[in-house]
């Protein structure tokens, strides 16, 4: 051996063995009555979420006795648990909403337990599904105007956080005078209350539970009541969110508007904003402009002095 190769030896043997000892020592102390299940080793555990023994549904309650229903709500129990961004998102995004939501339902005589609907329905996001349905509440176009919503180019109430919760309002309404349920009104809300009906007759039920129907529909109460107690306990499913992480309500106020509006980026400066910020609080105007030829009375949502920040150019 030659003196090169006796130097590296003699540089390398050490390396190695220290490496061969730390391996052995946290070997045995991995192993040493601790299975690698017992300490999960990754840092964190995999629970079953919490699904209360007692479940209601605007005042109904949940036959969770049956088997086949306890397990379709326990399936939304854990997939919107471990769902995290979109279900932190909600709880979050509930502290801005629901006090808009919460006393239109409450002057139309909704259970209060729609609002988790809305977030079924869109995570309160104004969003489009693929189908079409748009807004918070997710109306297709006929059915929000035959609800009252106005729809067109320049305005889609769909997105008026407002006046659709009181459309939404006036469908379940009529959906719980046929069904004679706030669940199969609930149910018809996502299946329409034709496709609801027709179900009904065709298996000789009135039961929610005791229909077969497509998987949507079938978890789609399921995953209201999940989100339900989620939301109104989220501790108790693992997330973390202090008050000041919740997304603070918009202070605003409203002004009429009866007139046609040329470009809307002249008229938000006139309020000291931008045409971004008079979207953000009205998104249901669809366009910069407005023709208002039967000069109809539209209320524009304002933010309150010194309750948003307004970048400068």
């Amino acid at each position: 051996m030659n003196t090169k190769k006796v130097k590296l030896f003699n540089y390398l043997i050490p390396g190695i063995i220290f490496s061969l000892g730390t391996f052995f020592i946290i070997s045995s102390l991995f192993f040493a009555g601790n299975s690698p299940t017992e300490d999960f080793p990754q840092g964190y555990r995999i629970v079953n979420p919490e699904v209360p023994g007692y479940l209601v549904f605007a005042g109904e309650r949940i036959p969770t006795e049956n088997y086949e229903v306890k397990e379709r709500i326990e399936r939304e129990f854990i997939v919107n648990t471990y769902w995290h961004s979109a279900t932190m998102l909600a709880v979050k995004s509930a502290n801005r909403w629901f006090p808009v939501i919460e006393p239109i339902l409450k002057a139309h005589n909704i259970p209060d337990d729609f609002k988790y609907l809305c977030v079924a329905e869109s995570y309160l996001r104004n969003v489009i599904s693929p189908a079409g349905a748009t807004g918070f509440w997710q109306f297709m176009k006929e059915t929000g105007k035959k609800y009252g919503l106005e729809i067109r180019s320049q305005i889609d109430e769909r997105y008026n956080l407002e006046k659709s919760t009181a459309a939404a309002c006036n469908y379940l309404k009529d959906a719980y005078e046929m069904f004679g349920t706030w669940t199969m009104a609930a149910a018809s809300y996502n299946m329409g209350t034709n496709g609801a009906r027709n179900q009904m007759q065709r298996q000789k039920t009135k039961s929610y539970y005791n229909l077969v129907l497509n998987e949507e529909t079938s978890r789609y109460i399921a995953r209201i009541v999940a989100l339900k107690y989620i939301i109104q306990n989220p501790a108790k499913y693992g997330f973390d969110i202090k008050p000041g992480e919740l997304y603070h309500p918009l202070k605003s106020y409203k002004v009429n508007l009866d007139s046609s509006v040329t470009d809307f980026a002249d008229f938000a400066a006139l309020y000291n904003i931008n045409y971004k910020i008079l979207k953000m609080y009205n998104p249901w105007l669809r366009d910069n402009y407005l023709k208002n030829d039967g000069r109809r009375n539209y209320k524009i949502k304002l933010p309150e002095k010194g309750s948003i920040e307004i970048i400068r150019e």
